[in-house]
Formats: C-alpha cells, sequence, structure tokens
C-alpha cells in the first residue's frame, strides 16, 4: 500500500488483486440483491441483473483510479451522474448505496486485510462525498450565453409557429450571423429551456416532440442557406449509440463540421452496435463521433471502440465523444477509452483539429 497526500493508493500487487477479483465482486453483489426474500429486484428479471451487473463494472472502472491515483472526484462526479435514478419508480431508493457497501464488503473479505480495507475505505469516501455534493453537481450544464431572439424561438416553437421560429433564425442569417453561432445562442439554449419546463411537467411529451420536428427542420433550413464551404477531404461518421434517443445536439454537430468543410455522414439517434462498427469500416472515415445522453449507454460507446480497435488495430479512425452525460462528467470519455470529448458542436470541431494535428 502506497500512501501520499489525499488518499492512499494500492501498490502494484494491490491493483493487480483488485483487478482479479472484479469480475467475482461483480457477480456476488448482483446476486445479493436477488437472494432478499421478495426482494423489490425480483420484478427486473434477468435483464435487472444484466443492468446490475453493468452498473456494478462501471462503478468499479470508476474506482480503479481512486486507487491507482488518488483521485476521487471523477467516481463522486460519476455517481452524481446516476443520481437521477435513485428518485426514479422503476429503482430501490437505497440500490446505490447496497451497492457500494456490499462491492466494500466484498473487497475487504477478499483481499489482504491492508488493501482490502483501503479499497472500501475508498467506496466509503466516494459515498460520503457524493452524499454531500449529489445536489450541487446535479445542476445542468449550462448553454452558451442566450441571444435576445433565444426567448422569441422558445415562444414560437412552444406553440408550434414553425414560420415564426424559422423567421427568428432568418433574420439572423440576413444580418450575417452564421449557422452554427445561432444554433449555440439561439436554438440551443431554447432547447435547454424547453427541456427543464419538460421535466418540470410544464411541457407535454407531444409539445417536446413538435419542438424538437420544427427545430430540426429549421436548421436543414439554415444549413442550406449557408455559404458552401470548400471540401477539406475528411471524413466524419457521427451517430447517437444504442440507447441514445437524442439526436439534435448531434445534428447540430454535423451542421458545424459540414460547414469547416467536411464530408459527414450522420445516422441519427439509437443505432445499433454491431450496425455502426459495420458502417464506420465501409465508409472509412477519418474521425468517429458518438453521442450519449445517459451514463448507462457508456456500455455501448466501450464496445463500439473495442469493436474497431480489434477489426482495424492502428488504423482505428479517433473517436470523439459528447453529449449530456459527457457534458455533466467528462471522466467519461477516459473510461470510455475515446481520444476526445467535446461539450458543443463549435468545440468539437476545434476538438477534431487538434486531434488531426496530433497525428
Amino acid at each position: 500500500m502506497i500512501v501520499e497526500a489525499g488518499l492512499p493508493r494500492l501498490g502494484a500487487a494491490g491493483l493487480r488483486k483488485f483487478q482479479a477479483v472484479q469480475a467475482e465482486a461483480v457477480n456476488a453483489v448482483a446476486e445479493r440483491f436477488y437472494a432478499i426474500p421478495a426482494s423489490t429486484h425480483d420484478r427486473f428479471g434477468w435483464l435487472g441483473r444484466d443492468a446490475c451487473r453493468e452498473d456494478l463494472t462501471v462503478h468499479l472502472e470508476f474506482l480503479q483510479p481512486v486507487l491507482a491515483f488518488g483521485l476521487l472526484q471523477p467516481l463522486v462526479d460519476y455517481l452524481c451522474l446516476l443520481a437521477d435514478r435513485l428518485s426514479a419508480p422503476s429503482f430501490p431508493a437505497d440500490r446505490l448505496e447496497l451497492q457500494l457497501t456490499w462491492l466494500a464488503e466484498y473487497f475487504a473479505e477478499h483481499m489482504a486485510a491492508p488493501d482490502g480495507a483501503l479499497v472500501a475505505a475508498a467506496l466509503r469516501a466516494a459515498h460520503t462525498s457524493f452524499l454531500a455534493t449529489a445536489q450541487a453537481l446535479l445542476i445542468p450544464p449550462l448553454p452558451p450565453a442566450p441571444w435576445a431572439a433565444a426567448a422569441a424561438f422558445e415562444a414560437a416553437l412552444l406553440v408550434g409557429e414553425q414560420r415564426q421560429a424559422s423567421a427568428v433564425v432568418n433574420s439572423l442569417l440576413d444580418g450575417g450571423h452564421g449557422l452554427i453561432d445561432i444554433e449555440l445562442h439561439v436554438v440551443q439554449p431554447a432547447l435547454y429551456a424547453i427541456g427543464e419546463k419538460w421535466q418540470a411537467n410544464r411541457v407535454s411529451v407531444a409539445q417536446e416532440h413538435m419542438v424538437t420536428a420544427i427545430a430540426q427542420s429549421i436548421m436543414t433550413e439554415g444549413l442550406l442557406r449557408s455559404p458552401p464551404p470548400a471540401p477539406n477531404g475528411k471524413r466524419l461518421l457521427l451517430a447517437c449509440v444504442e440507447g441514445n434517443q437524442h439526436s439534435l445536439g448531434l445534428r447540430m454537430v454535423a451542421d458545424a463540421f459540414q460547414l469547416a468543410g467536411w464530408e459527414v455522414q450522420y445516422l441519427g439517434a439509437n443505432v445499433p452496435s454491431a450496425a455502426l462498427v459495420v458502417q464506420v469500416l465501409a465508409w472509412k472515415p477519418d474521425l468517429v463521433g458518438l453521442s450519449m445522453s445517459l451514463v448507462q449507454q457508456l456500455p455501448a460507446i466501450r464496445a463500439v471502440i473495442a469493436q474497431l480497435q480489434d477489426q482495424l488495430g492502428g488504423n482505428r479512425p479517433p473517436v470523439i465523444i459528447g453529449g449530456l452525460a459527457v457534458n455533466r462528467c467528462n471522466h467519461l470519455a477516459a473510461v470510455a477509452r475515446a481520444d476526445a470529448f467535446s461539450a458543443d458542436a463549435a468545440t468539437a470541431v476545434l476538438a477534431a483539429e487538434r486531434i488531426g494535428s496530433a497525428v
């Protein structure tokens, strides 16, 4: 065991033992939920077991930097990102606490005393910090500063006035503003505001779908009005990974790259991992962009990157990830083994340029 300022760290032998027993720990804790008589988890069946194992596996992915480097914050941020699930009716309220507690007990029992105690202490420290900071860290990320026109655009969207919403964007285009700036400072802030109203039950599901459809249509109009750029000879493939139905932000990323001269294939929402990999292999893009809205979609991103690595080795295209989950916890990029992450369309293009210059 190595002790430095901050949290203690495991030595090399302790880390090897931790890695060796991870799979056993995941299985043991997952089964423990279902060993409780009349457990509320019984209704989830085998799918619930699989989901529980996935959760536990990701917990341990974030725990490893704590043990290796004393870095607690990535694990705490990740736990805060999961907190919205704790209040969902379909999940028992104590699920996360039990997962962390039982993992701590397992490692304390199945590793040598000093190292097992350290792992258990790290899990308890993360849970304590999570409870103290969850509410502050769950504040949604702020969109770029809204322009005055964002309020009028939002109002038009909420009542389904597509012509009025389109007029707002066309007026800005006529005034010399670029589409990407308009999307960042008008469309995106309006959609964030409507999303908050939806969460507060002030906007119906039907309205939310209408808003998305209108906004996407207007963005397409704006793209057609924008001056075509000189092609730069590079290709980008974009997709929302399996399970992610929120594709409008990725559409903005597609617009930004198209206007920067890239040839873009945009696959849209909820793309099955196997199909996504096949398309990358067939089209051979210079860069792949993947979007995740929830941390539960992390395994899908990891699976795609792993398959591309297996198939292409050193010729695998770089992968950049984004989406609401990444904006709330950018440590996900390292756990996903992505090459970069971005918070919005404009920074995605800049990140791609940095990746290109580093290759």
